[in-house]
């Protein structure tokens, strides 16, 4: 992390006391000796070949655990009470589509948005069907949880790199859990920068990567400040402004200039600082997981190509409404005011903000008054990408059981991630023995979105 902060490295000292060792640990941020200047190497070693394609971001919503179809966009108001649950449908602003009470938010804005209601696979195993979900492979599973493949993110940050020069081209929120989020073979310079320490669980392990604790702004859950930002902001400054005084940066490269102003005074480092926002729509993403989807926008803006973000818990297994009742509604205005406030920005159309998890749940609750794993439906959210919206994309038996039209794959949920980044299933990356392989093994995007 930030070596800004306690007593001086030891070594020699410039003439206001700053050790130049601790003025090279500015950009050490990482793990295993992973710098800034690392990541920002990697990024732009490796985005010459598609460097251009298209300036398209990704916002990933990641709904740790797996969300229940039947409690967010595919009630069954029809079915016995042991199916539909305990939640009353609300229209929205696409007409024909009814979604749950606990959704307001997302009401509002599903005309921008596509639901896929006959996603589906066949496993229920949350780290094989998240590292699948995640990677477009299977590799991981609960028993032997290592990542054996590379995320959308990294594959992304490998190829393209950021959508700006000068920032980072991956960023993950609240890493661990389910999630398969780093670079595995691709190396840990294409993991994600992380952001965030609550980690639900941390059941696949945390990434070796670059992080920035000191700019962590909630936990996930909870509304305690993690750090005083505005402290921070001034150890900066301070900090900035000693340096500026000496011309030891004068033979620094380009890409360690690049990581300075990054973390000293880049954009990068300003999107950090929500502070910047109107009040008004601070206070309707909210706190936790809304405050930390607002901080995606402005990491897009500062030209992230790849943003992910884990909310959960949601794997329900007993007591699920009283679950729901209270994470729904911070879902809700994470999901719903980004995708709102992204359309008033024009951004939309350049941001795919996608929202899934590793599987569904049972339509029936069970005998704890919670749902199992169901990976044979769930309900995945769309929105902007360049996809054509507006429409419902599939359809499940009366209880969201199984897909009875238009069934969606794995493969085909990567496909479409990727194309919104310019990339396509079919493009080739270098395997660790050196032989080529695509980045998905098939899939496509359905004609609907396009």
């Amino acid at each position: 992390m930030l070596n800004i902060i306690g007593r001086p490295a030891s070594g020699r000292l410039l003439c206001d006391g700053i050790s130049r060792r601790r003025v090279l640990q500015i950009g050490a941020v990482g793990a295993f000796g992973l710098t800034l200047p690392d990541l920002l190497r990697a990024e732009q070693s490796g985005a010459g070949q598609h460097a251009g394609r298209t300036a398209r971001s990704v916002i990933l919503i990641w709904m740790h655990g797996g969300p229940s179809q039947l409690d967010t966009f595919d009630m069954k108001p029809a079915a016995p009470a042991e199916y539909r649950g305990a939640f009353s449908p609300i229209a929205s602003s696409l007409p024909g589509l009814d979604i749950c009470e606990l959704l307001p938010e997302h009401a509002r804005v599903m005309h921008h948005c596509s639901v896929i209601r006959s996603f589906s696979h066949n496993n229920g195993d949350h780290w094989a069907a998240a590292h699948w979900m995640l990677t477009g492979r299977l590799g991981a599973t609960g028993s032997d949880r290592a990542p054996r493949q590379p995320s959308m993110g990294a594959v992304a940050a490998h190829l393209l790199g950021p959508t700006q020069p000068g920032s980072l081209a991956s960023v993950n929120m609240n890493d661990g859990g389910f999630g398969f989020h780093g670079g595995a073979w691709l190396g840990v310079n294409y993991n994600p920068f992380r952001y965030g320490d609550f980690s639900y669980g941390n059941e696949a392990g945390q990434l070796p990567t670059g992080d920035h604790r000191s700019f962590s702004l909630v936990d996930g859950l909870s509304e305690r400040r993690v750090i005083d930002r505005a402290g921070l902001r001034q150890q900066l400054d301070n900090l900035k402004r000693q340096i500026d005084r000496h011309r030891v940066f004068d033979q620094m490269d380009a890409v360690d200039h690049q990581a300075l102003d990054l973390v000293l005074s880049g954009r990068v480092r300003r999107a950090f600082d929500v502070s910047e926002e109107d009040p008004a729509l601070r206070e309707r993403y909210g706190a936790g997981w809304g405050e930390q989807a607002l901080l995606s926008r402005r990491l897009i803006q500062a030209g992230v190509r790849y943003v992910s973000l884990n909310t959960g818990y949601f794997d329900d297994h007993s007591s699920i409404e009283p679950a729901l009742r209270d994470k729904l509604p911070r879902h809700d205005r994470c999901v719903g005011v980004l995708i709102q406030d992204l359309a008033d920005r024009w951004m939309l159309d350049d941001t795919l903000v996608v929202v899934a998890g590793e599987f569904g749940h049972t339509p029936r609750i069970n005998s704890n008054a919670g749902r199992d794993h169901w990976p044979q439906a769930q309900s995945v959210l769309l929105a902007g990408g360049g996809y054509r919206h507006g429409q419902v994309i599939g359809s499940t038996s009366d209880k969201a059981e199984y897909p009875t039209s238009r069934k969606v794959g794995v493969e085909d949920f990567c496909a479409i991630v990727y194309r919104a980044m310019g990339l396509k299933a079919d493009d080739q990356i270098t395997d660790l023995s050196g032989r080529p392989m695509h980045l998905v093994p098939g899939g496509e995007v359905p004609a609907e979105l396009l």
